[in-house]
């Protein structure tokens, strides 16, 4: 027949089983997220810096043609520049408001993970302490001297 305890121990259990399940997911994933992601703007910023040599070696080419190449080869590299600044500012949201806070997550993660150690090392000691004083309580129920001095 299951006591309450027991019923009790088992919820706790199943309790600090899922919370561990969570936390080893989200460790995994958000670090799978962060260097994809960190990878993603790192990527984006070299195709910037790519970009920005072509806009350098089609000013140094407009200045060789004509008036009239020179204006249009000027334009396109104004705007292809004005692109490669967008980029620019995609990179650094990325890093700022993605990454960063990812970052942050394995961290957070790292120290949940001790926390539900340090509290299923508790709990276990708690269960132990109690079901030791449950046993003494059978052995000797009228010597309550010897219970209360396990109990302190």
């Amino acid at each position: 027949m299951f006591q309450p305890r027991d019923q009790d121990t088992r919820a706790r259990d199943s309790q600090i089983k899922y919370i561990q399940s969570t936390v080893v997911n989200v460790e995994k994933h958000f670090g799978e997220l962060c260097s994809l992601f960190a990878a993603y703007a790192r990527k984006t910023a070299r195709l910037r810096d790519k970009a920005d040599l072509l806009v350098k070696e089609l000013r140094e080419y407009s200045d060789t043609e004509t008036p009239n190449l020179k204006y249009g080869l000027n334009g396109f590299a104004d705007h292809f520049a004005l692109i490669q600044d967008y980029r620019h500012a995609e990179v650094e949201r990325l890093e700022a408001k993605v990454v960063e806070p990812l970052k942050k997550y394995g961290s957070i993660a790292r120290l949940k993970k001790e926390d539900l150690k340090v509290a299923s090392c508790a709990i276990r000691r708690e269960s132990r302490q109690i079901a030791h004083v449950e046993r003494l309580r059978q052995r000797n129920p009228s010597d309550r001297q010897v219970v209360t001095q396990v109990c302190a």
